[in-house]
């Protein structure tokens, strides 16, 4: 987009004042993640777990999946995934139980995608007693498909996407691993010196990620090595599905805590490689490798070219990597807003997303510290924080908006999952946040939808995962591709959501990954649309 159309979307915009409320409770979400704390300090019981907003039942209203962890010994209770459907009325009811979901694993990370093509949202949860792949078969009920989809991934996962990297019209899987950690060979670290506290991920050696690909008849083939990403020295936290060069093939970007990141190039021939040390994106902008957690791409300028959002621990702020279209990267966040206010920040889930629908892709981070006694040692940084959010100005800028949101976006939490919808259908997307051995937050937008916004849900005859839509005004012209992953251990509704300012209609451009294209004139705005591949 050339800056004149940038500058033309920012004219067009409302000027308003958009608040979050937290309206957890009124809207019946009553789940509280158990990290099985019981003064171990086992490294797991830091990592959280994730959250996702999915269609389950395909009525075109997000509903909610929340993953859980366990005790580790047994004290009498039982934790267990949430589902909650979607009343279409603000308010969810909990369908957990008889839903196949009602198990009780040490889970992780949620991902979702239809991988067998029958119209519905299928679930995997990473775990640490192993992973688990879930059919949706209709009206709430999940069946455990695991043993016979040829999937065994053990270990310490973390975040997953589905993603259709050869292009066959299948929805293939992509899987983080983070450390070799065991219970029995747990080792001891300190803050001061004397009482024990959670080890940082360099007291362990990594574990290599895993790619499944869909063969088809619900079956996975392990081709890790195969496609040139069996690498043992990683280890992953955050994976984000991205087409960072544009030549129609997915690429995949991991985030690694305390190990260099990586870029892997899609070779559209089933082998991968990694380019992140040439392309900027491993290191901090001083060549270190920083404890990278969540992660997200977008085209948040219009530029034409994805970039890359990357939350990191404290005292080493976001990264926001800026796409040059030339295979290289620049983090813009030291020279920005972003940097200074994210520093002393430990960002976990992060995305972005158009919060006021003015046409700019602003920026979200769940944050939260590892260590409760972190300020005892660190008297800047605490243990409950706040999240953040970043208004786009447009021209590359940023503006620290979260003191403007509202009381509730200001409360302190031990984040870890995020993830965005319009579970109301109102137009402006909300935001979802698994706390970690704490209460998951439902915070509703209120106030985005003074501008105008088209919902675009595709439905394609094969997997739709790749599929790009361009939605183009006076004001300018954005884009966006269906993905799967993205943030930290969690996913969002795969809905579209294009702020269009105070634009009524809009140019609709769908590029399906099958090559076919089609094109809507005069789209009214304020509308949720549903469109089937021809």
């Amino acid at each position: 987009m050339k800056p004149t159309l940038l500058l033309l979307a920012a004219l067009s915009a409302l000027p308003q004042t958009v608040q979050f409320a937290d309206v957890t409770k009124a809207a019946g979400i009553t789940f509280t993640h158990n990290a099985g704390k019981a003064g171990k300090r086992w490294l797991p019981e830091t990592m959280g777990s994730g959250c996702a907003f999915i269609d389950a039942d395909g009525d075109g209203w997000p509903d909610i999946v929340f993953v859980n962890s366990k005790d580790w010994t047994p004290r009498g209770r039982k934790s267990i995934q949430a589902l909650y459907r979607n009343n279409k009325n603000g308010t969810f009811t909990n369908v957990t139980a008889a839903s196949g979901l009602d198990i009780e694993v040490y889970g992780l990370g949620v991902a979702f995608a239809d991988y067998d093509n029958d119209g519905r949202d299928d679930l995997y949860i990473t775990a640490l007693e192993g992973d688990r792949l879930f059919h949706n078969e209709g009206n709430f009920k999940f069946r455990d498909v695991t043993a016979q989809s040829g999937i065994a991934n053990k270990g310490f996962p973390a975040s997953a996407a589905f993603v259709d990297y050869d292009k066959d019209g299948r929805a293939d899987l992509f899987v983080t691993n983070y450390v070799q950690w065991a219970s029995k060979s747990d080792v001891f670290c300190s803050l001061d010196g004397s009482a024990k506290s959670y080890c940082t991920p360099e007291s362990y050696k990594g574990l290599p990620n895993k790619l499944y690909r869909n063969v088809g008849g619900g079956k996975f083939e392990d081709v890790t090595a195969k496609a040139g990403l069996a690498d043992a020295t990683t280890k992953s936290l955050g994976i984000a599905v991205m087409d960072y060069n544009g030549d129609g093939y997915s690429d995949l970007f991991v985030a690694n805590d305390t190990q260099p990141n990586k870029l892997y190039r899609n070779n559209k021939n089933g082998t991968f490689t990694d380019v992140a040390v040439q392309s900027g994106v491993a290191f901090s902008e001083d060549g270190v490798a920083r404890g990278a957690m969540g992660v997200d791409a977008l085209d948040y300028d219009g530029s034409g070219r994805m970039h890359l959002l990357v939350g990191n621990f404290s005292n080493q702020m976001l990264g926001l990597y800026h796409n040059e279209g030339n295979g290289l990267f620049v983090d813009e966040a030291p020279r920005s807003a972003v940097g200074k206010a994210s520093l002393l920040s430990l960002a976990f889930g992060v995305f972005f997303f158009d919060y006021d629908l003015d046409g700019r892709a602003d920026i979200f981070a769940a944050n939260g510290h590892i260590e409760e006694d972190i300020g005892r040692v660190q008297p800047k940084i605490q243990f409950r924080q706040p999240p953040l959010l970043f208004r786009n100005e447009g021209q590359g800028k940023f503006s620290d908006a979260s003191k403007k949101l509202g009381a509730a976006f200001q409360q302190a939490l031990v984040a870890r999952g995020a993830a965005y919808a319009d579970f109301d259908r109102d137009g402006d997307l909300d935001v979802l946040i698994a706390n970690n051995h704490g209460p998951g937050v439902l915070y509703r937008n209120d106030g985005g939808n003074k501008n105008n916004y088209l919902s675009v849900r595709l439905h394609g005859k094969a997997s739709a995962l790749g599929a790009v839509v361009r939605v183009t005004t006076p004001a300018g012209r954005q884009w966006q591709t269906v993905h799967s992953g993205s943030s930290y251990c969690s996913q969002s509704d795969m809905a579209l959501v294009f702020g269009l300012g105070t634009q009524v209609t809009a140019k609709v451009e769908v590029e399906w990954p099958s090559g076919k294209k089609q094109v809507m004139e005069n789209v009214k705005a304020r509308q949720h649309l549903d469109i089937r591949e021809p």
